[in-house]
């Protein structure tokens, strides 16, 4: 960074000199311009000695050679005054530069949110600033986060559905399609580009690569209507732990330049904490999941179990006994807990049994299905004392309603698609989420004192919406919550139980298929007389 001010020093003294030179040449030549000549009876036309018509003749061309002078005079007084606005304008300008190279990312300005921006370049860094950019804001509830839509090369994953917009929207519309192009093309530009601030190493620039629209991963983007719209993309090369990350911003006006840094996960651990009490059959789906994705591609994982009661303890052990002969697996935990089941208390368990440090952790179901991409999405999202990631998990039906029979249904790996009628995003649901160890204990964890389903995450994330951390949340296309029929027990309070049944009736089917079932009895009659007219006809 030492370097960069010293050439943009240099730069700008060479051209403080070379206006200065402009100037004292139009000084030089005002002045032979202004003097008057050795011989003035050269000025006189021949024959003409002064005597009759000399000195009136002399005079005028005097007061017209005068009148050229001051309109000259006048014209370089002009342009002095403009190189002299020019040098005020330089020098405000490197200035500013100056300014804004001494912290990383964007600057913070030093007026409140009360004061009136002072011209159109520190307005836009202002909006910035309230974007939750460099650090969160303060949320009073969940319901105050604007969460982004997630996005591809070819898809976006959208949240605000409604009746007729899909969870996954392909092909992309043609107004969002130009709008995405041209914030690619941009980051592509910025990385290809790079500025000295931009984390690009200066002394190997024959190592550095050429990154094209393939090499992009994923993106994401939220529009606040009081802000403008926040952009994150990333890029990587074919089968590389190193990405590029390119925060881009529109403040409702032309697009700005963030930053642009390497995000490098190859030593990104990821303890994934599942919290367990029976349901043997789902934990042994899980841990094909986890084979596939986390053992025989990631193998960046520590995989934490945490299991109340004695039922089905056994058999747990003995499921992750085999997978670690299989695949030569040591890294995982078993913390077998003799409790009543509490989510919150075993996340914590689970939390408190690392002891190698820090590390990112990602709380997990046992009915959840992901793919390498999200755990790749999970690293990118959540940094320590910065920001944590709570993803909108695709929440799948009931394959005994969408398929028409559970013996219809295609196997579970076929069924992971984002249709409408397949399932929903879960956007009432903050379970599933990324975040540093550190971050977890420093906002105070759980509360304990809940018990059963529900609630304590929701907790959770208040704390971190009520905190300075940022709190990314957005629709992730490979992250799947498996149908399984739910039980709302008893002993749970009022607010628990509603937020249980609200959850179920949400989880069996979507809108149209639900009508269906209701107006069964009717659609069936409807058919009967159908078919008793289609039959009379044919009588006739």
């Amino acid at each position: 960074m030492p370097r960069r001010g010293l050439s943009l020093q240099g730069r700008f003294r060479w051209l403080f000199l070379g206006l200065f030179l402009l100037l004292v040449l139009l000084l030089f030549a005002y002045l032979l311009e202004c003097t008057p000549s050795a011989d003035a009876s050269l000025a006189l036309p021949p024959g003409i000695a002064g005597d009759t018509y000399g000195k009136e003749y002399y005079q005028g061309l005097l007061q017209e050679q005068e009148e050229r002078h001051l309109n000259r005079a006048a014209s370089l007084k002009r342009q002095i005054a403009q190189l002299k606005q020019e040098l005020q304008e330089m020098g405000e300008k490197l200035k500013l530069m100056q300014d804004k190279k001494e912290p990383p990312g964007v600057q913070g300005l030093t007026e409140t949110k009360d004061q009136e921006p002072g011209d159109l370049l520190e307005y836009l860094h202002s909006q910035i600033d309230k974007a939750e950019v460099n650090t969160g804001a303060r949320l009073p509830s969940e319901y105050a986060l604007v969460p982004f839509e997630s996005f591809t090369s070819s898809k976006v994953y959208q949240l605000e559905m409604g009746l007729t917009r899909h969870p996954e929207e392909k092909p992309v519309r043609k107004d969002r399609r130009d709008e995405l192009v041209e914030v690619m093309e941009a980051a592509l530009d910025i990385i290809n580009n790079p500025d000295e601030e931009d984390g690009v190493e200066e002394d190997m620039p024959m190592q550095r690569q050429t990154y094209t629209e393939g090499h992009f991963t994923e993106g994401m983007y939220r529009t606040e209507r009081d802000k403008g719209t926040l952009y994150e993309l990333f890029f990587a090369k074919e089968e590389s732990s190193s990405f590029r990350h390119v925060t881009l911003f529109r403040p409702f006006g032309p697009l700005m330049k963030v930053r642009s840094t390497s995000v490098e996960t190859s030593a990104m651990i990821i303890n994934i904490i599942v919290p367990l009490a029976g349901r043997v059959d789902t934990f042994s789906q899980f841990l094909h999941n986890f084979r596939e994705v986390c053992i025989q591609q990631d193998r960046r994982v520590h995989l934490t179990v945490v299991y109340f009661g004695p039922e089905g303890l056994q058999e747990v052990e003995s499921s992750l006994e085999k997978m670690s002969r299989e695949e030569s697996f040591s890294n995982y935990t078993l913390v077998p807990v003799d409790e009543e089941f509490s989510r919150g208390r075993g996340l914590d368990i689970g939390a408190h049994a690392w002891k190698k440090g820090d590390v990112l952790m990602f709380f997990c179901d046992v009915d959840i299905h992901f793919t390498l991409e999200f755990l790749n999405t999970c690293r990118l999202h959540a940094a320590p004392n910065k920001k944590v990631f709570y993803p909108v998990v695709f929440s799948l039906y009931n394959p005994a309603i969408v398929y028409g029979n559970a013996e219809l249904a295609p196997p579970a790996e076929l069924q992971l698609i984002h249709k409408k009628d397949a399932g929903f995003w879960r956007d009432f649901g903050f379970g599933m989420t990324c975040q540093y160890r550190s971050d977890f204990l420093n906002i105070g964890g759980f509360d304990l004192e809940v018990k059963g389903w529900g609630v304590e995450d929701v907790h959770l994330y208040r704390k971190y919406l009520r905190s300075e951390l940022i709190v990314i949340r957005t629709p992730v296309s490979g992250l799947f919550h498996l149908w399984h029929e739910k039980q709302c027990a008893d002993e749970l309070t009022p607010e628990q139980y509603r937020m249980c049944i609200q959850s179920k009736a949400m989880n069996e089917a979507s809108h149209s298929h639900l009508g269906m079932l209701v107006f069964r009895d009717e659609i069936e009659a409807h058919l009967r007389k159908q078919a008793y007219k289609t039959q009379s006809k044919s009588e006739d």
